[in-house]
């Protein structure tokens, strides 16, 4: 597919709602994690595994996906993973249970983790190779979007209703948008799928991509770029909610508009690696979102958010590069390749995201300063470690 080509067009917007309703289900319980923990009892990195669950279930599914996802059509496979997370939100929503609340989100995970190594795969097979950029940037723009609109969504209408009222307008929303993408994706063109299942195959394609040391960057990229991003947004309700800015739940929840700037920054990223080449974009952009958590460690409200604003255009900007890299050098075998990236990647989320909460109950915000600062340091030198 080109641009300019109605198909162009229609992939691009449904893929655009698959990333939406991934994401939006995804994040939807992170501003929601002060609350947890006032409602059932709980210290703050036990409420982070309402988030890091759901990840830890994405990062295993992504694996199974891959190797599951060559015996179905790639549209039926998303839409139908795509409404079954968005129906489980509603389960979320009511809840008896702390216990019963985590395991709902578990299964979450496990049906979203189809979505975006099979979107990978999907954008990688059926675009051209000279508007691949732009379509995974749309695709991540989506992805933004979908998690700026959960979170905020979610602030907002907890503090009117209450958070199970806000899970579950989330659930409905994005039941609405699994359908949309149904009805928008065309069918794949370079992709059939096979009569068998061979898992000594899939075992040999994973093995083959850990051959490929660029590969192997951009896969530790993938851990490094959750690892700094979801540290901020996991705690910045708890450091917010306290002195010297006391903000209640959707005051809090509106840090989260900051997503507006990565949808920007990762739709527009394919003209920064046109012009200096992935390899110093990727590294300019880790960065970026590393001097972000930075400059948030100042006190004053406005110099926090401008941080954050950094954080988040930073984030998404590396990840529509290192994901579109992925698809790029993964040869015949994108599924297998956009499933190891995403582990990793959501390896971050759920380790990082939750260990990094010790750290703010014992050294608060400047504790997971220095730990993303390390962290992102790392993701720098693994990017200039590879080649354009």
């Amino acid at each position: 597919m080109r641009r300019g080509q109605t198909d162009y067009a229609r992939a691009r917007l449904a893929l655009f709602l698959a990333g939406f309703a991934t994401f939006s289900l995804l994040w939807c319980t992170q501003p929601l994690l002060p609350v947890f923990a006032s409602h059932f009892g709980l210290s703050a990195p036990t409420s982070a595994l309402a988030q890091s669950m759901t990840a830890g279930a994405i990062a295993g599914a992504s694996m199974v996906a891959a190797a599951l996802s060559h015996l179905f059509t790639r549209r039926r496979l998303m839409f139908t993973v795509m409404l079954v997370a968005s129906l489980l939100n509603l389960a979320v929503a009511f809840a008896p249970s702390w216990s019963t609340l985590l395991f709902a989100r578990f299964l979450q995970g496990a049906a979203l983790g189809g979505v975006p190594v099979v979107a990978m795969a999907y954008l990688a097979e059926e675009m051209d190779d000279r508007d691949l950029p732009r379509a995974i940037g749309l695709y991540v723009a989506g992805t933004a979007f979908g998690a700026m609109m959960g979170r905020v969504a979610v602030g907002v209408i907890a503090d009117l209703l209450d958070w199970r009222g806000a899970m579950a307008v989330v659930g409905v929303i994005d039941v609405a948008a699994a359908i949309g993408f149904l009805l928008l994706l065309p069918a794949s063109r370079n992709f059939t799928p096979s009569r068998g299942f061979d898992m000594g195959s899939h075992v040999a394609h994973w093995r083959d991509q850990f051959r490929s040391p660029a590969l192997c960057r951009l896969f530790a990229v993938g851990f490094v770029l959750t690892s700094v991003f979801v540290v901020p947004f996991n705690y910045a309700g708890f450091r917010l909610s306290r002195p010297p800015y006391d903000l209640g739940q959707a005051a809090s929840s509106l840090i989260f508009l900051t997503y507006v700037f990565g949808i920007a920054s990762s739709a527009q990223i394919g003209r920064l690696i046109v012009r200096i080449g992935p390899k110093r974009a990727l590294a300019a952009s880790i960065a970026v979102m590393t001097s972000g958590m930075v400059i948030s460690l100042a006190e004053p409200l406005w110099a926090f958010i401008l941080g954050i604003i950094l954080v988040t255009m930073g984030f998404f900007a590396s990840h529509a590069i290192a994901s579109g890299e992925v698809g790029r050098q993964a040869g015949p075998a994108k599924a297998h390749a956009a499933s190891l990236y995403l582990l990793f990647y959501y390896a971050g989320v759920t380790l990082t995201g939750w260990g990094a909460g010790w750290f703010w109950e014992h050294s608060g915000w400047l504790g997971l300063t220095v730990v993303t600062g390390i962290i992102g340091v790392t993701g720098v030198v693994l990017a200039l470690g590879g080649s354009d």
